[in-house]
């Protein structure tokens, strides 16, 4: 779609499209939603543009000196991160499952955690060389500690730790259902805060994710649907488009916010129980976004850019993302029922959704490159295999 920016009206009807179709999608975290308050602001900026740099004479190469060798050059790799791995059994060699394990390096104070997946396996990616401690707590089990130093660019794998049965226990619980060590996961998830305020459910952080069933879906759309943050941010869009007028045919006044409002947490909360909830369930897909973290700028962000179409399976394959294009779809037909008539109708809608696809994408490579430093107190890891 090509768009003369030049004319306000146009302008303002692509933007204003914009956050409705980023709308359709906000359910996987409230990123979108808070894009969608950026996308509602821009109007209120002038439409003036800064005159474009002035072009610069290319100098000969012969005027340009050489790089300087870098001093730091032989300290880089002295600090090149590795990563921490093993695997975790009980006494009869089978895996134990959602184990919790901590990693700790020179302050204690500081650490990182992680749940073992299917396999009894843990991994911490991107570790600092250096003497670290991982300790192992599981219920029933007596807790092990395992010390080691992580050499520089070094692929540490921890010898396989058994559990031993801790003393006094008669009835033990070998390890979690994927039922439990989901909910462990989810626990995790929720502590997932950007600024320290704005929660990040859908992202997961776990090199081993253990799916999710559809009670743990539905459980997750809810407690999105209704946090605090969610009210503020969908009040603060709806207060900026009655002061630009978007959706005119709502009027003014306390009647035409309200209208607003509840448009706007309308398109929110159908978008995450179709999307997010009831799709993902019948068609057996993940809704959340898998950090991936490692590899070149470029490969994160055709990753990134990806996972706005494709998305992982209950089974751990990925598949085309028919619950994000479905869900965008069917929240838009549905607010087709209360939006103002010039809003409405099928053009708009699949104009909307493919809004939302790319706003999706762009929300995913803020997750890969922004958004993980921006939040606090991250209980887990950077995964070395998303």
């Amino acid at each position: 779609m090509t768009v003369d920016f030049a004319n306000r009206a146009s302008r303002e009807r692509v933007l204003r499209q914009a956050a409705a179709g980023l709308g359709l999608r906000r359910g996987r975290n409230l990123l979108g939603l808070a894009l969608s308050f950026g996308l509602c602001c821009l109007p209120a900026f002038g439409q003036s543009q800064q005159p474009p740099p002035a072009p610069q004479t290319q100098s000969s190469r012969a005027d340009v000196p050489e790089a300087a060798p870098s001093v730091d050059a032989g300290l880089s790799d002295q600090k090149s991160p590795g990563t921490i791995s093993g695997i975790i059994v009980d006494e009869t060699g089978a895996a134990v499952i959602g184990t919790h394990v901590k990693l700790s390096r020179g302050d204690i104070s500081k650490f990182q955690e992680a749940l073992s997946g299917e396999t009894g396996q843990f991994i911490f990616t991107n570790i600092t060389p250096g003497d670290f401690q991982i300790t192992i707590a599981a219920d029933g089990f007596t807790t092990q500690t395992v010390s080691g130093t992580l050499h520089a660019g070094e692929n540490f794998v921890a010898p396989q730790i058994k559990l031993a049965i801790a003393p006094n226990v008669t009835v033990v619980k070998v390890s979690l259902t994927k039922t439990e060590a989901a909910e462990a996961q989810i626990k995790l998830e929720e502590k997932q805060r950007v600024l320290g305020f704005m929660p990040n459910f859908y992202v997961n952080y776990d090199p081993n994710p253990i799916p999710l069933d559809a009670k743990q879906k539905f459980e997750l759309a809810w407690k999105t649907t209704v946090n605090p943050v969610s009210f503020a941010i969908v009040g603060a869009i709806a207060g900026i488009q009655q002061a630009d007028n978007s959706f005119s045919g709502y009027g003014q006044g306390a009647q035409g916010y309200g209208k607003r409002y509840g448009a706007g947490y309308a398109d929110f909360v159908t978008g995450t129980f179709i999307g997010s909830a009831f799709l993902p369930s019948v068609l057996k897909q993940d809704p959340r976004y898998f950090y991936k973290g490692t590899g070149s700028t470029r490969s994160r962000v055709l990753y990134a850019i990806a996972n706005a179409v494709i998305c992982k399976g209950d089974n751990g394959h990925w598949q085309p993302n028919y619950s994000n294009i479905l869900g965008s779809l069917a929240a838009g037909g549905i607010s087709n029922a209360y939006y103002p008539s010039a809003d409405r109708g099928a053009g708009l809608t699949f104009e909307n959704a493919l809004i939302g696809i790319g706003a999706t994408a762009g929300a995913n490579i803020l997750q890969e490159f922004i958004v993980r430093k921006l939040t606090p107190h991250l209980p887990a890891h950077d995964p070395a295999k998303p």
